[in-house]
């Protein structure tokens, strides 16, 4: 029989390149994925790897949806290397969408151009909140973190859904369940005109720098880590595992909370019921494949995103499922989980006794 053995010493190349040969294997996967569809290969790669990066508007599309994997990631790791196991960074964003949108929905034609600026910190706030109840219950009842973000996921859809059929509602939208289009002044600026671009990514590059300095520059960060992943070790040193679960959590509904509000003021313009579209769940592929590190996560945010645009490439030219999309997403994740295990782990032939 087989039996998988720790390594006395993984390597640590390989431990580095471990998400480029997951890459490697989900290529393969996809190319015999395409030959039973009776789809080119080649051309089935090509609108994966080729076609979102072939023009200006190609990298303005990337850069939309590159934003909100990365900021919602950066959240992400840090709840991962606390130890806690925030799942529902999909209903954080989407409560900082309800939050940004109710703030933009006030913005008069009178209103200064820095009233953007409220918008997208009513998103903060708004993904603060919900995960804070996390913490609350994880804090006063020690309730499951991965059950009860979950759970508020459907929570949040449900509260986004009776706001844009019900008190939100434009009058003239001709019975469609959408807010009005927010005002310029509630809208996060674009780049170039002609192009949906927008300053998000600036924002998300600056969050990569912060969280950097963050985790691995400064004492706080040092102490939220061992306070979420030893908290026998870090009481015996003085750290407070409390401090760790409630700054992790918040800093990570804050981030998807503030995705939300990018997202909603800036290529959607208003709130409508299709605002979830699953960036929270994939982000979680996007932490773990950039190895949970901020800069990691910026390369891993673009390919997740070369992910997304290809399906919709491949959808639209090549007729296949939408779908595809997620099976090119888990089989990433699941070809890291298993060069990992291999990584720090043998398989060793025992004789049956």
């Amino acid at each position: 029989m087989f039996r998988l053995e720790p390594r006395p010493a993984p390597s640590r190349l390989l431990t580095l390149a471990s998400p480029l040969i997951a890459l490697a294997v989900t290529v393969l996967v996809g190319v015999v994925l395409f030959t039973v569809l009776g789809k080119d290969p080649v051309a089935g790669l090509r609108m994966f790897f080729v076609e979102p990066l072939r023009n200006s508007y190609a990298w303005s599309e990337l850069t939309l949806k590159a934003t909100p994997l990365i900021l919602i990631a950066l959240g992400l790791a840090v709840c991962f290397r606390a130890n806690l196991w925030n799942i529902g960074a999909e209903g954080q964003f989407i409560m900082g969408a309800i939050f940004a949108g109710g703030v933009a929905l006030r913005a008069s034609p009178d209103s200064p151009a820095v009233y953007v600026v409220a918008v997208l910190l009513a998103g903060v706030v708004g993904g603060m909140f919900w995960a804070g109840i996390v913490a609350a219950l994880r804090d006063r009842f020690h309730a499951s973190e991965i059950l009860v973000s979950l759970m508020l996921v459907y929570v949040a859809e449900m509260v986004l859904s009776y706001l844009v059929y019900g008190p939100w509602k434009d009058p003239q939208g001709y019975n469609f369940p959408q807010t009005i289009t927010f005002l310029d002044a509630a809208r996060v600026p674009r780049l170039m005109q002609g192009l949906r671009a927008n300053v998000g990514i600036f924002v998300a590059l600056a969050a990569v720098a912060a969280f950097t300095v963050f985790l691995f520059r400064t004492y706080q960060g040092f102490q939220m880590q061992v306070g979420g992943m030893a908290p026998m070790a870090a009481r015996y040193a003085g750290f407070s595992s409390r401090r760790a679960l409630w700054t992790a959590l918040l800093l990570s509904g804050g981030m998807a909370g503030l995705a939300g509000a990018l997202d909603v003021a800036g290529p959607q313009g208003q709130l409508t019921p299709y605002v979830p579209v699953g960036y929270g769940f994939a982000a979680i592929i996007v932490a773990f494949v950039g190895r949970l590190h901020p800069v990691g996560i910026v390369f891993s945010a673009v390919l997740m995103s070369m992910f997304y645009i290809g399906g919709e490439l491949a959808q639209s030219r090549l007729g296949l499922p939408k779908a595809l999309t997620g099976v090119f997403q888990g089989l990433l994740l699941f070809a890291l989980l298993a060069c990992d295990t291999f990584i720090h782990q043998r398989l060793r032939w025992v004789a049956a006794k």
